[in-house]
């Protein structure tokens, strides 16, 4: 059974964060799967951006090696194809990495 009013967490920790740091944006949920998780636009909703978000829980607990568990906030794990991302719909790809250690955060902007 597929459920209905549910959105994976990657989606809703990048909508969130989308709403509480660009409060002139609004975002939207796409009613089917069509390749695009988001839909953020203006706040006339006269330009639009689309985005699809991977999200990868927290390897570095886990699978990271000892020497990096100070230095690194996170890992994540994704088998990327080329030419699907080239071939993607959506005008961005977010990769959303939430981590296990609350004592650091951080947002990469590029």
């Amino acid at each position: 059974m597929k459920p209905i009013f549910t959105i994976h967490a990657g989606e809703y920790l990048v909508g969130s964060y989308i709403e509480e740091n660009y409060k002139y944006f609004n975002v939207w949920l796409p009613s089917k799967d069509t390749g695009i998780d988001l839909l953020v636009t203006n706040k006339d909703n006269t330009r639009t951006v689309s985005i699809q978000v991977k999200f990868s829980k927290d390897f570095l607990i886990t699978h990271g090696k000892k020497e990096h568990q100070n230095d690194l906030i996170s890992c994540g794990w994704w088998t990327l194809n080329r030419e699907k991302i080239e071939n993607s719909t959506a005008d961005l790809w977010v990769m959303a990495l939430h981590t296990f250690n609350d004592k650091k955060y951080a947002v990469c902007n590029y």
